[in-house]
């Protein structure tokens, strides 16, 4: 027997009420929960351009991919923002989510290795040169991190209101100079040249920011807050570093050393990236530190 449905308004919208499977379901004309996701239009979205079968797939997680990288820019602009107000426990837990968040994108190219040479070849022809080099949002992502190179935005330059941003974005200090800002504000001596530095160009290491991130961590129960900061920026690299590397894994297995569809080395390239740090010396000063007990004696720490 088919559940009535009682009809009534609520805060003056037109409601619905039954009995679904032993449950009281109440809805309305308002906001549901398809209009609320836009779901209609999500999954119209999904238009391959070959009729085989493995595309649709292909398209999916790529477009899943650009969805959570929307997330991340959003976490990463909210972090900035917190840091430059000194609100580092706020600024933690956008860090923790872009770190899950990343874990996630990394299992997902086990989902694209699905994809045998084979079932690739059957549709990369008809991709033509549309390339994941196009991502404006991947772009924007990196130079947000801080891997700031303006030719990467010469892609985009037919589309205007991309290009302006990603300008924009180029032209602003990244998630490093911000941090690099507080140690400034936090007494730490910051070179000037790290500071007052055009934006738009790649971060130069230093070793003076070497060894205060040293001295950061040496003494990290005096400054806790910062040597958390640390550490979890370091883990947002370590994460979308190893996002690359499956990438590049992934692309490997797929197509083997082919040339990207863009005209890129492909695995190449991306095997290159992977040599680029967004937070250099929080790397490097590991290599330079020394136990506790060493610090405290007088022997050669080497």
């Amino acid at each position: 027997m088919t559940s009535k449905i009682k009809t009534f308004i609520e805060d003056g919208i037109e409601t619905y009420e039954a009995n679904i499977d032993g449950e009281k379901i109440i809805w309305d004309k308002g906001l549901s929960y398809s209009k609320h996701l836009q779901t209609k239009t999500l999954l119209a979205c999904q238009i391959p351009v070959s009729e085989e079968p493995e595309e649709l797939m292909f398209i999916i997680v790529h477009q899943s991919m650009e969805l959570w990288i929307k997330q991340c820019i959003h976490e990463i602009n909210l972090i900035i923002n917190f840091i430059g107000a000194n609100q580092l426990n706020r600024a933690y837990k956008s860090l923790d989510r872009i770190a899950v968040i990343l874990r996630h994108m990394i299992n997902s190219w086990e989902i694209l290795a699905t994809l045998t040479p084979n079932d690739f070849l059957t549709f990369r022809p008809y991709l033509q040169k549309a390339s994941g080099f196009q991502s404006y949002q991947y772009r924007e992502l990196e130079f947000l991190l801080g891997n700031k190179k303006k030719d990467l935005i010469l892609v985009h330059k037919d589309d205007k209101a991309v290009y302006d941003h990603l300008e924009g974005v180029l032209n602003a200090p990244s998630l490093y100079d911000v941090t690099l800002k507080l140690l400034a504000d936090r007494g730490y001596n910051i070179p000037s040249k790290s500071l007052d530095r055009d934006f738009s160009k790649a971060y130069v290491p230093a070793p003076e920011i070497e060894d205060i991130w040293r001295e950061i961590y040496s003494d990290a129960d005096n400054v806790w807050d910062l040597y958390t900061l640390g550490e979890k920026i370091t883990a947002l690299e370590y994460y979308f570093q190893e996002w690359r590397f499956k990438h590049m894994k992934t692309v490997s297995r797929v197509i083997g050393y082919k040339k990207g569809t863009a005209g890129s080395a492909g695995v190449a390239y991306l095997v290159k990236a992977l040599d680029n740090s967004f937070f250099p010396e929080l790397w490097s000063m590991r290599s330079q530190m020394t136990s506790p007990e060493d610090q405290q004696s007088d022997k050669c720490p080497i």
